[in-house]
Protein backbone atom coordinates (compact mmCIF):
# COMPACT_ATOMS: atom_id res chain seq x y z
CA UNK A 1 0.00 0.00 0.00
CA UNK A 2 1.40 3.48 -1.04
CA UNK A 3 1.78 5.86 1.78
CA UNK A 4 0.27 9.63 2.26
CA UNK A 5 4.03 10.97 1.76
CA UNK A 6 4.38 8.70 -1.43
CA UNK A 7 1.33 9.58 -3.35
CA UNK A 8 1.99 13.62 -2.20
CA UNK A 9 5.39 12.54 -4.36
CA UNK A 10 4.04 11.02 -6.92
CA UNK A 11 1.57 14.06 -7.95
CA UNK A 12 4.07 16.51 -7.48
CA UNK A 13 5.93 14.66 -10.12
CA UNK A 14 3.01 14.18 -12.50
CA UNK A 15 2.31 17.60 -12.96
CA UNK A 16 6.14 18.53 -14.08
CA UNK A 17 6.23 15.47 -16.39
CA UNK A 18 6.91 16.21 -19.24
CA UNK A 19 5.03 14.35 -21.45
CA UNK A 20 1.68 15.45 -19.43
CA UNK A 21 3.19 19.12 -20.59
CA UNK A 22 3.04 18.28 -24.15
CA UNK A 23 -0.21 16.44 -23.53
CA UNK A 24 -1.71 19.55 -22.07
CA UNK A 25 -0.72 21.32 -24.94
CA UNK A 26 -2.61 19.08 -27.41
CA UNK A 27 -5.26 19.75 -25.51
CA UNK A 28 -5.10 23.22 -25.84
CA UNK A 29 -5.31 23.13 -29.57
CA UNK A 30 -8.00 20.07 -29.88
CA UNK A 31 -10.05 23.20 -28.03
CA UNK A 32 -8.94 25.46 -30.29
CA UNK A 33 -7.13 27.83 -27.78
CA UNK A 34 -3.66 28.34 -29.93
CA UNK A 35 -0.69 30.18 -28.85
CA UNK A 36 -2.25 32.94 -31.10
CA UNK A 37 -4.54 34.05 -28.36
CA UNK A 38 -1.00 35.19 -26.16
CA UNK A 39 0.37 36.64 -29.62
CA UNK A 40 1.57 40.33 -28.78
CA UNK A 41 2.86 43.79 -31.21
CA UNK A 42 5.77 45.67 -29.81
CA UNK A 43 7.59 48.58 -31.02
CA UNK A 44 10.42 51.10 -30.06
CA UNK A 45 9.53 54.35 -28.50
CA UNK A 46 11.82 57.16 -28.43
CA UNK A 47 14.13 56.29 -25.72
CA UNK A 48 14.89 53.13 -27.81
CA UNK A 49 12.18 50.74 -25.00
CA UNK A 50 10.65 48.10 -26.02
CA UNK A 51 6.99 48.86 -25.44
CA UNK A 52 3.65 46.72 -26.32
CA UNK A 53 1.70 48.58 -28.99
CA UNK A 54 -2.03 48.74 -28.00
CA UNK A 55 -3.25 50.87 -30.49
CA UNK A 56 -2.12 48.64 -34.08
CA UNK A 57 -4.79 45.86 -34.80
CA UNK A 58 -4.04 42.13 -33.15
CA UNK A 59 -6.48 40.15 -34.03
CA UNK A 60 -5.98 36.42 -32.82
CA UNK A 61 -8.18 33.73 -34.67
CA UNK A 62 -7.38 29.99 -33.76
CA UNK A 63 -7.85 27.99 -36.88
CA UNK A 64 -9.16 24.50 -35.50
CA UNK A 65 -7.46 21.87 -38.02
CA UNK A 66 -5.82 19.48 -35.19
CA UNK A 67 -9.51 19.38 -33.97
CA UNK A 68 -10.75 18.31 -37.10
CA UNK A 69 -8.33 15.88 -38.08
CA UNK A 70 -8.84 13.86 -34.91
CA UNK A 71 -12.56 13.73 -35.01
CA UNK A 72 -11.58 12.94 -38.67
CA UNK A 73 -10.04 9.88 -37.86
CA UNK A 74 -12.39 8.81 -34.77
CA UNK A 75 -15.43 8.91 -36.89
CA UNK A 76 -14.05 7.17 -39.90
CA UNK A 77 -13.33 4.32 -38.17
CA UNK A 78 -16.99 4.32 -36.84
CA UNK A 79 -18.13 4.91 -40.04
CA UNK A 80 -19.05 1.57 -41.62
CA UNK A 81 -22.62 -0.08 -40.95
CA UNK A 82 -21.69 -3.67 -39.95
CA UNK A 83 -20.29 -4.25 -36.04
CA UNK A 84 -16.84 -3.72 -35.36
CA UNK A 85 -17.09 -6.91 -32.80
CA UNK A 86 -17.77 -10.24 -34.40
CA UNK A 87 -17.56 -13.77 -33.89
CA UNK A 88 -18.78 -16.57 -36.09
CA UNK A 89 -20.60 -18.08 -32.73
CA UNK A 90 -24.38 -16.65 -33.28
CA UNK A 91 -24.70 -16.47 -29.61
CA UNK A 92 -21.54 -15.31 -28.72
CA UNK A 93 -22.19 -11.96 -31.24
CA UNK A 94 -25.66 -11.29 -29.57
CA UNK A 95 -23.60 -10.80 -26.49
CA UNK A 96 -21.02 -9.22 -27.59
CA UNK A 97 -23.70 -6.81 -29.95
CA UNK A 98 -25.35 -6.35 -26.35
CA UNK A 99 -22.21 -5.35 -24.48
CA UNK A 100 -20.26 -3.31 -27.44
CA UNK A 101 -21.66 -3.15 -30.84
CA UNK A 102 -25.25 -2.02 -30.18
CA UNK A 103 -24.27 -0.17 -26.90
CA UNK A 104 -24.38 3.72 -27.10
CA UNK A 105 -22.85 4.38 -23.62
CA UNK A 106 -19.94 2.17 -24.03
CA UNK A 107 -19.61 2.99 -27.76
CA UNK A 108 -19.59 7.33 -26.33
CA UNK A 109 -17.17 5.92 -23.70
CA UNK A 110 -14.68 4.44 -26.12
CA UNK A 111 -15.17 7.53 -28.44
CA UNK A 112 -14.14 9.76 -25.63
CA UNK A 113 -11.15 7.57 -25.05
CA UNK A 114 -9.93 7.17 -28.58
CA UNK A 115 -10.00 10.72 -28.64
CA UNK A 116 -7.64 11.13 -25.62
CA UNK A 117 -5.37 8.80 -27.42
CA UNK A 118 -5.23 10.75 -30.22
CA UNK A 119 -5.06 14.05 -28.74
CA UNK A 120 -2.86 13.45 -25.52
CA UNK A 121 -1.12 10.37 -26.87
CA UNK A 122 -2.90 8.05 -24.25
CA UNK A 123 -6.55 7.04 -23.21
CA UNK A 124 -7.83 5.58 -20.74
CA UNK A 125 -10.88 3.29 -19.96
CA UNK A 126 -12.37 2.81 -16.81
CA UNK A 127 -14.26 -0.62 -16.49
CA UNK A 128 -17.32 -1.01 -13.29
CA UNK A 129 -20.43 -2.84 -13.26
CA UNK A 130 -23.37 -0.94 -13.19
CA UNK A 131 -26.87 -1.49 -11.11
CA UNK A 132 -27.71 -4.59 -13.16
CA UNK A 133 -24.57 -6.23 -12.98
CA UNK A 134 -23.46 -5.97 -15.96
CA UNK A 135 -19.76 -4.65 -16.95
CA UNK A 136 -19.93 -0.88 -18.00
CA UNK A 137 -17.32 1.26 -18.86
CA UNK A 138 -16.33 5.23 -18.57
CA UNK A 139 -13.58 7.42 -20.31
CA UNK A 140 -10.95 8.87 -17.60
CA UNK A 141 -8.64 11.96 -18.44
CA UNK A 142 -5.04 10.84 -18.66
CA UNK A 143 -4.00 14.09 -17.42
CA UNK A 144 -5.02 13.01 -13.78
CA UNK A 145 -4.05 9.28 -13.88
CA UNK A 146 -0.60 8.00 -12.46
CA UNK A 147 0.48 4.74 -13.62
CA UNK A 148 2.89 2.96 -10.37
CA UNK A 149 4.89 0.24 -10.96
CA UNK A 150 7.44 -1.06 -8.70
CA UNK A 151 10.36 -0.99 -11.70
CA UNK A 152 9.40 0.71 -14.81
CA UNK A 153 10.68 -2.04 -16.82
CA UNK A 154 7.15 -4.11 -15.86
CA UNK A 155 4.89 -4.13 -18.58
CA UNK A 156 1.54 -4.54 -15.67
CA UNK A 157 1.85 -1.11 -13.03
CA UNK A 158 0.95 -1.89 -9.31
CA UNK A 159 -1.22 1.13 -8.44
CA UNK A 160 -2.95 3.69 -10.21
CA UNK A 161 -3.28 7.37 -8.88
CA UNK A 162 -6.70 9.26 -10.04
CA UNK A 163 -6.74 12.73 -8.84
CA UNK A 164 -9.23 15.29 -9.84
CA UNK A 165 -10.44 18.87 -8.54
CA UNK A 166 -13.58 18.29 -6.84
CA UNK A 167 -14.72 21.97 -6.16
CA UNK A 168 -13.41 25.09 -4.79
CA UNK A 169 -14.00 25.50 -1.15
CA UNK A 170 -14.74 28.42 0.95
CA UNK A 171 -11.17 29.57 1.56
CA UNK A 172 -10.68 29.44 -2.52
CA UNK A 173 -8.75 26.65 -2.48
CA UNK A 174 -9.31 23.86 -4.72
CA UNK A 175 -10.82 20.62 -3.52
CA UNK A 176 -8.66 17.80 -4.90
CA UNK A 177 -9.90 14.22 -4.81
CA UNK A 178 -7.91 11.31 -4.65
CA UNK A 179 -8.05 7.52 -5.36
CA UNK A 180 -5.77 5.03 -5.31
CA UNK A 181 -6.34 1.29 -7.01
CA UNK A 182 -4.63 -2.13 -6.99
CA UNK A 183 -6.06 -5.13 -8.41
CA UNK A 184 -8.35 -5.45 -5.27
CA UNK A 185 -9.70 -2.73 -3.69
CA UNK A 186 -9.53 1.03 -3.82
CA UNK A 187 -8.89 3.95 -1.52
CA UNK A 188 -9.93 7.56 -1.37
CA UNK A 189 -8.40 10.38 -0.15
CA UNK A 190 -9.02 14.20 -0.07
CA UNK A 191 -6.72 17.20 0.08
CA UNK A 192 -7.98 20.70 0.62
CA UNK A 193 -5.40 23.34 -1.30
CA UNK A 194 -1.74 22.29 -1.01
CA UNK A 195 -2.41 20.93 2.58
CA UNK A 196 -2.23 17.68 3.85
CA UNK A 197 -3.77 14.38 2.29
CA UNK A 198 -6.70 13.12 4.50
CA UNK A 199 -8.47 9.69 4.02
CA UNK A 200 -11.90 10.54 2.56
CA UNK A 201 -14.44 10.21 5.52
CA UNK A 202 -17.47 10.57 2.44
CA UNK A 203 -16.85 7.45 0.95
CA UNK A 204 -18.37 4.70 2.67
CA UNK A 205 -16.35 1.59 2.84
CA UNK A 206 -12.67 3.15 2.67
CA UNK A 207 -10.80 1.04 1.17
CA UNK A 208 -13.45 -0.11 -1.00
CA UNK A 209 -12.76 -3.65 -3.44
CA UNK A 210 -13.75 -3.13 -6.88
CA UNK A 211 -17.44 -4.55 -6.82
CA UNK A 212 -20.19 -4.29 -4.08
CA UNK A 213 -23.51 -6.17 -4.00
CA UNK A 214 -26.27 -7.61 -3.15
CA UNK A 215 -28.31 -10.71 -3.56
CA UNK A 216 -32.23 -10.42 -4.10
CA UNK A 217 -33.65 -9.27 -0.98
CA UNK A 218 -30.65 -10.13 1.51
CA UNK A 219 -29.07 -6.97 1.85
CA UNK A 220 -25.74 -8.37 3.09
CA UNK A 221 -22.75 -6.80 1.00
CA UNK A 222 -21.23 -9.20 -1.10
CA UNK A 223 -18.16 -8.25 -2.86
CA UNK A 224 -15.56 -9.03 -5.93
CA UNK A 225 -12.53 -8.17 -7.69
CA UNK A 226 -11.85 -8.30 -11.27
CA UNK A 227 -8.34 -9.45 -10.16
CA UNK A 228 -6.69 -6.11 -12.38
CA UNK A 229 -6.47 -2.95 -12.29
CA UNK A 230 -9.79 -1.62 -14.06
CA UNK A 231 -8.15 0.49 -15.69
CA UNK A 232 -7.20 -0.04 -19.26
CA UNK A 233 -4.78 2.68 -21.26
CA UNK A 234 -5.02 2.98 -25.32
CA UNK A 235 -1.92 4.13 -26.75
CA UNK A 236 -1.82 6.21 -29.65
CA UNK A 237 1.31 4.90 -30.89
CA UNK A 238 4.90 3.70 -29.05
CA UNK A 239 6.21 6.45 -27.71
CA UNK A 240 2.86 7.40 -26.62
CA UNK A 241 2.68 11.45 -28.28
CA UNK A 242 0.01 13.44 -29.66
CA UNK A 243 -1.17 13.64 -33.46
CA UNK A 244 0.01 17.28 -32.54
CA UNK A 245 3.38 16.94 -32.56
CA UNK A 246 4.13 16.91 -36.40
CA UNK A 247 1.79 19.82 -37.16
CA UNK A 248 1.96 22.26 -34.53
CA UNK A 249 4.52 24.61 -36.12
CA UNK A 250 2.71 24.44 -39.21
CA UNK A 251 -0.49 25.76 -37.51
CA UNK A 252 0.72 28.41 -35.82
CA UNK A 253 2.48 29.46 -38.76
CA UNK A 254 -0.70 29.44 -40.72
CA UNK A 255 -2.72 31.64 -37.81
CA UNK A 256 0.02 34.07 -37.78
CA UNK A 257 -0.08 34.80 -41.60
CA UNK A 258 -4.22 34.35 -41.85
CA UNK A 259 -3.97 37.20 -38.74
CA UNK A 260 -1.41 39.25 -40.30
CA UNK A 261 -3.48 39.59 -43.31
CA UNK A 262 -6.37 40.55 -41.42
CA UNK A 263 -4.41 43.28 -39.25
CA UNK A 264 -3.11 44.53 -42.67
CA UNK A 265 -6.23 44.93 -43.94
CA UNK A 266 -7.64 46.59 -40.97
CA UNK A 267 -4.97 48.80 -40.23
CA UNK A 268 -4.45 49.91 -44.04
CA UNK A 269 -6.28 53.21 -43.67
CA UNK A 270 -3.33 54.61 -41.59
CA UNK A 271 -1.03 54.48 -43.79
CA UNK A 272 2.67 56.03 -43.07
CA UNK A 273 2.66 59.68 -42.21
CA UNK A 274 5.59 62.17 -44.02
CA UNK A 275 5.36 65.14 -42.30
CA UNK A 276 7.66 68.35 -42.55
CA UNK A 277 8.03 71.15 -40.45
CA UNK A 278 6.74 69.76 -37.23
CA UNK A 279 6.65 72.58 -34.54
CA UNK A 280 7.17 70.77 -31.78
CA UNK A 281 10.09 68.68 -29.56
CA UNK A 282 8.14 65.29 -28.53
CA UNK A 283 7.42 62.64 -31.32
CA UNK A 284 5.66 60.15 -28.85
CA UNK A 285 3.54 63.50 -28.39
CA UNK A 286 3.11 63.68 -32.23
CA UNK A 287 2.57 60.21 -32.80
CA UNK A 288 -0.17 60.01 -29.97
CA UNK A 289 -2.05 62.82 -31.86
CA UNK A 290 -2.30 61.31 -35.08
CA UNK A 291 -3.52 58.18 -33.73
CA UNK A 292 -5.94 59.43 -31.14
CA UNK A 293 -6.98 63.26 -31.69
CA UNK A 294 -6.27 63.08 -35.40
CA UNK A 295 -4.65 66.34 -35.06
CA UNK A 296 -1.23 67.89 -35.34
CA UNK A 297 0.65 71.13 -34.84
CA UNK A 298 2.79 72.63 -37.92
CA UNK A 299 4.96 75.18 -38.83
CA UNK A 300 4.64 77.85 -41.31
CA UNK A 301 6.05 75.70 -43.88
CA UNK A 302 4.85 72.12 -42.50
CA UNK A 303 2.91 69.53 -44.25
CA UNK A 304 1.70 65.65 -44.03
CA UNK A 305 1.77 63.22 -46.71
CA UNK A 306 -0.09 59.91 -46.26
CA UNK A 307 2.31 57.03 -47.97
CA UNK A 308 -0.15 54.04 -48.31
CA UNK A 309 1.13 50.84 -48.00
CA UNK A 310 0.65 47.87 -50.47
CA UNK A 311 -0.24 44.86 -48.75
CA UNK A 312 1.26 41.67 -49.51
CA UNK A 313 -1.75 39.43 -50.20
CA UNK A 314 -0.44 37.15 -53.19
CA UNK A 315 2.61 36.21 -51.01
CA UNK A 316 0.36 35.72 -48.26
CA UNK A 317 -2.31 33.71 -49.89
CA UNK A 318 0.24 31.27 -51.18
CA UNK A 319 1.98 30.51 -47.82
CA UNK A 320 -0.96 29.88 -46.48
CA UNK A 321 -2.36 27.57 -49.46
CA UNK A 322 1.11 25.82 -48.53
CA UNK A 323 0.52 25.59 -44.88
CA UNK A 324 -2.90 23.97 -45.08
CA UNK A 325 -1.65 21.34 -47.48
CA UNK A 326 1.37 20.40 -45.25
CA UNK A 327 -1.29 20.08 -42.48
CA UNK A 328 -3.33 17.83 -44.41
CA UNK A 329 -0.46 15.62 -45.63
CA UNK A 330 1.56 15.68 -42.58
CA UNK A 331 -1.59 15.26 -40.41
CA UNK A 332 -2.36 12.47 -42.70
CA UNK A 333 -5.66 13.48 -42.90
CA UNK A 334 -8.81 14.30 -46.08
CA UNK A 335 -9.05 18.00 -47.05
CA UNK A 336 -12.58 18.16 -47.63
CA UNK A 337 -12.00 21.35 -49.14
CA UNK A 338 -9.75 20.10 -52.09
CA UNK A 339 -11.14 21.19 -55.15
CA UNK A 340 -8.76 19.66 -58.03
CA UNK A 341 -9.56 19.55 -61.71
CA UNK A 342 -13.24 18.73 -62.29
CA UNK A 343 -12.26 14.90 -62.67
CA UNK A 344 -13.67 13.12 -59.47
CA UNK A 345 -14.09 9.51 -60.27
CA UNK A 346 -13.47 7.30 -57.66
CA UNK A 347 -9.86 6.34 -58.35
CA UNK A 348 -9.21 10.33 -57.34
CA UNK A 349 -11.69 10.25 -54.40
CA UNK A 350 -9.95 7.09 -53.10
CA UNK A 351 -6.62 8.42 -53.60
CA UNK A 352 -7.51 11.36 -51.51
CA UNK A 353 -8.64 8.66 -48.74
CA UNK A 354 -4.46 7.36 -48.88
CA UNK A 355 -3.28 8.98 -46.01
CA UNK A 356 -6.19 8.74 -43.74
CA UNK A 357 -6.49 5.13 -44.55
CA UNK A 358 -3.01 4.98 -43.73
CA UNK A 359 -3.42 6.86 -40.01
CA UNK A 360 -6.43 4.82 -39.49
CA UNK A 361 -4.63 1.50 -40.28
CA UNK A 362 -1.65 1.95 -37.86
CA UNK A 363 -4.12 3.26 -35.03
CA UNK A 364 -6.38 0.46 -35.46
CA UNK A 365 -3.81 -2.31 -34.48
CA UNK A 366 -3.61 -0.54 -31.40
CA UNK A 367 -7.11 -0.17 -31.09
CA UNK A 368 -7.71 -3.69 -31.39
CA UNK A 369 -5.29 -5.05 -28.79
CA UNK A 370 -6.62 -2.52 -26.45
CA UNK A 371 -10.53 -3.83 -27.24
CA UNK A 372 -9.15 -7.17 -26.51
CA UNK A 373 -8.26 -6.53 -22.95
CA UNK A 374 -11.68 -5.03 -22.70
CA UNK A 375 -13.85 -8.11 -24.24
CA UNK A 376 -11.26 -10.59 -22.16
CA UNK A 377 -13.35 -8.89 -18.76
CA UNK A 378 -16.88 -9.09 -20.24
CA UNK A 379 -16.48 -12.63 -21.45
CA UNK A 380 -15.13 -13.89 -17.72
CA UNK A 381 -18.07 -11.63 -15.92
CA UNK A 382 -20.63 -13.32 -18.65
CA UNK A 383 -19.43 -16.87 -18.01
CA UNK A 384 -19.57 -16.68 -14.59
CA UNK A 385 -23.31 -15.52 -14.43
CA UNK A 386 -24.71 -17.57 -17.27
CA UNK A 387 -22.29 -20.90 -17.33
CA UNK A 388 -20.70 -20.25 -20.82
CA UNK A 389 -17.10 -21.52 -21.74
CA UNK A 390 -16.90 -18.56 -24.53
CA UNK A 391 -13.05 -17.57 -25.16
CA UNK A 392 -11.89 -14.63 -26.74
CA UNK A 393 -9.94 -16.53 -29.45
CA UNK A 394 -13.69 -16.45 -30.39
CA UNK A 395 -13.74 -12.98 -30.62
CA UNK A 396 -12.29 -10.63 -33.98
CA UNK A 397 -12.39 -6.91 -34.66
CA UNK A 398 -13.19 -5.82 -38.04
CA UNK A 399 -13.78 -1.60 -38.93
CA UNK A 400 -15.36 -1.22 -41.85
CA UNK A 401 -14.85 2.56 -43.59
CA UNK A 402 -17.03 4.35 -46.07
CA UNK A 403 -16.10 6.38 -47.64
CA UNK A 404 -18.11 9.01 -50.64
CA UNK A 405 -18.01 8.42 -54.02
CA UNK A 406 -19.01 9.52 -57.52
CA UNK A 407 -22.67 7.80 -58.38
CA UNK A 408 -22.37 8.61 -61.72
CA UNK A 409 -18.91 7.05 -61.90
CA UNK A 410 -20.33 3.61 -59.90
CA UNK A 411 -23.21 3.48 -62.45
CA UNK A 412 -21.16 3.19 -65.33
CA UNK A 413 -18.85 0.85 -63.65
CA UNK A 414 -21.41 -1.36 -62.82
CA UNK A 415 -22.81 -1.23 -66.12
CA UNK A 416 -19.26 -2.12 -67.39
CA UNK A 417 -19.59 -5.30 -65.35
CA UNK A 418 -23.04 -6.38 -66.21
CA UNK A 419 -21.78 -5.75 -70.18
CA UNK A 420 -18.84 -8.08 -69.41
CA UNK A 421 -20.77 -10.39 -67.61
CA UNK A 422 -23.26 -10.92 -70.67
CA UNK A 423 -20.33 -11.30 -73.07
CA UNK A 424 -19.16 -14.02 -70.35
CA UNK A 425 -22.31 -15.83 -70.68
CA UNK A 426 -22.60 -15.63 -74.05
CA UNK A 427 -19.24 -17.14 -74.61
CA UNK A 428 -20.23 -19.82 -72.66
CA UNK A 429 -23.41 -20.77 -74.44
CA UNK A 430 -20.81 -20.85 -77.52
CA UNK A 431 -19.60 -23.89 -75.86
CA UNK A 432 -22.04 -26.08 -74.66
CA UNK A 433 -21.32 -29.10 -76.79
CA UNK A 434 -18.16 -28.96 -75.47
CA UNK A 435 -18.68 -28.76 -71.11
CA UNK A 436 -22.08 -30.11 -71.14
CA UNK A 437 -25.49 -28.61 -69.66
CA UNK A 438 -24.35 -28.98 -65.90
CA UNK A 439 -21.23 -27.24 -66.13
CA UNK A 440 -22.82 -24.62 -68.01
CA UNK A 441 -25.68 -24.24 -65.71
CA UNK A 442 -22.53 -24.42 -63.10
CA UNK A 443 -20.35 -21.62 -65.02
CA UNK A 444 -22.98 -19.36 -65.78
CA UNK A 445 -24.14 -19.30 -61.69
CA UNK A 446 -20.58 -18.46 -61.21
CA UNK A 447 -21.23 -15.61 -63.49
CA UNK A 448 -23.77 -14.02 -61.80
CA UNK A 449 -23.25 -14.84 -57.44
CA UNK A 450 -25.47 -17.59 -57.27
CA UNK A 451 -25.13 -20.39 -55.45
CA UNK A 452 -25.43 -23.82 -58.19
CA UNK A 453 -26.30 -26.54 -55.79
CA UNK A 454 -29.59 -23.97 -53.98
CA UNK A 455 -31.35 -23.90 -57.11
CA UNK A 456 -29.99 -26.25 -59.61
CA UNK A 457 -33.45 -27.58 -59.88
CA UNK A 458 -35.42 -24.67 -60.91
CA UNK A 459 -32.87 -24.29 -63.88
CA UNK A 460 -34.33 -24.11 -67.83
CA UNK A 461 -32.82 -26.72 -69.98
CA UNK A 462 -30.21 -25.04 -72.25
CA UNK A 463 -29.21 -28.30 -73.97
CA UNK A 464 -31.76 -28.14 -77.14
CA UNK A 465 -32.73 -24.60 -77.48
CA UNK A 466 -29.93 -22.42 -75.48
CA UNK A 467 -31.55 -19.25 -76.62
CA UNK A 468 -34.83 -19.85 -75.09
CA UNK A 469 -33.18 -21.60 -72.30
CA UNK A 470 -31.40 -18.39 -71.54
CA UNK A 471 -34.50 -16.15 -71.50
CA UNK A 472 -35.75 -18.64 -69.47
CA UNK A 473 -32.79 -18.32 -67.31
CA UNK A 474 -33.21 -14.43 -67.31
CA UNK A 475 -36.77 -14.75 -66.25
CA UNK A 476 -35.96 -16.33 -63.60
CA UNK A 477 -33.98 -14.09 -62.11
CA UNK A 478 -35.38 -11.29 -62.46
CA UNK A 479 -39.17 -12.74 -61.24
CA UNK A 480 -36.42 -13.45 -58.06
CA UNK A 481 -35.10 -10.03 -57.44
CA UNK A 482 -39.09 -9.20 -58.07
CA UNK A 483 -39.93 -11.04 -54.73
CA UNK A 484 -37.12 -9.68 -53.09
Amino acid sequence: MLTIDEIKRFIAEDKSDSRKYDARIAQRYYEAEHDIKNYKLYYYDAEENLVEDKTRSNIKISHPFFTELVDQCIQYLFSGDEPYARSDDPELQKVLDEAMNENDDFNSELSDCMTDAKVKGSGYLYLYKNKDGKISVQCADSLSLIEVRAKETQDKCDYVILYYVERIGKNHQPITKIEVWDKDKAWFYVQDGDGKIEEDKDVDFNPRPHILYTKGDDETLYYDSFGQIPFFRLDNNKKRTSDLQPIKALIDDYDLMSCGLSNNLQDITEGLYVISGFDGDNLDELIKNIRTKKTIGLGENGGVDIKTINIPYEARKVKLQEDEKNIYRFGMGLNSAQVGDGNITNVVIKSRYALLDLKSDKFEIKLRQFLKRIVEVILDDYNKSHDTAYRIEQVYFRFERNIITNETDSAAIKQTEAQTRQVNIQTLLMLLDVIGTDEMRRLICEQLDLDYEEIKDKLPDIQDNPEDGMDGLEDLLNGGNDEQ
